[in-house]
């Protein structure tokens, strides 16, 4: 673990700085993979590596925690998350449903501007290095995230804070797990064109079809690899 940690911080910053500092500095590392699923979490050797006292340490892993990126087993401590086979279908499930609803509501909702950044948005991932060779999608997040910025664009609080906060990191850790298939990052970018052109003219229907099925395409794509990693 320590050979993605940062060296440690000025005795200047304050607890809250240097909390937000490695809440920030892990939640990068879990979601891209970096500190694998299921790894432990030792307090002490964070609390070295980063020159931050027990309290403000707990309160980053608490947030950790509160984004399901931390689990917290009796006996044992934190360890990152690992989801099951079957716990990670349910988390398609729900996003299948909910990113579904969010594009209906996105079609009737958005603005032009709004739709015009959204276009900007796929025009930066078009030109990510990365996807231009293949290697996998535009990992970043926010308001330069495709689905994001589509649940933004609802206005509707309980779907923002469930699916931009509550689930957000959690989802992306496993988008961006799975997302180097090789075919499957053109595929994705293609039939996000597809759902934002929907949305553009209008079509909730067709624009949460889409949505449905572009998630059901993602966790076919992880069913496959999670079948042929079993079989190695």
């Amino acid at each position: 673990m320590s050979k993605i940690l940062s060296p440690k911080l000025s005795d200047s910053h304050d607890d809250k700085t240097l909390s937000d500092h490695v809440f920030r500095k892990l939640q990068t590392a879990i979601v891209k993979g970096e500190m694998a699923p299921g790894s432990k979490i030792s307090e002490p050797e964070l609390a070295r590596t980063y020159g931050i006292s027990r309290g403000p340490l707990r309160e980053a892993l608490s947030r950790l925690e509160g984004q399901k990126l931390l689990v917290r087993i009796p006996h044992v401590g934190a360890r990152v998350v690992s989801l099951s086979h079957e716990e990670l279908i349910e988390l398609y499930q729900v996003r299948e449903s909910l990113e579904g609803l969010a594009c209906r509501l996105a079609a009737e909702r958005m603005q032009p501007h709004e739709i015009e950044e959204l276009r900007r948005v796929l025009d930066a991932h078009e030109q990510d290095e990365a996807f231009q060779a293949g290697r996998g999608y535009y990992q970043q997040e926010g308001d330069y995230d495709f689905h994001y910025r589509i649940v933004q664009g609802t206005g509707n609080q309980m779907l923002i804070r469930i699916l931009c906060n509550e689930l957000y990191q959690l989802a992306r850790m496993y988008r961006i797990q799975y997302s180097a298939t090789p075919n499957r990052p053109r595929q994705a970018f293609a039939e996000h064109h597809r759902i934002l052109d929907a949305i553009a003219e209008g079509d909730g229907e067709l624009a949460e079809m889409l949505m449905r099925r572009h998630i059901s395409a993602s966790r076919r794509n992880i069913e496959r690899q999670i079948e042929r990693q079993a079989e190695r």
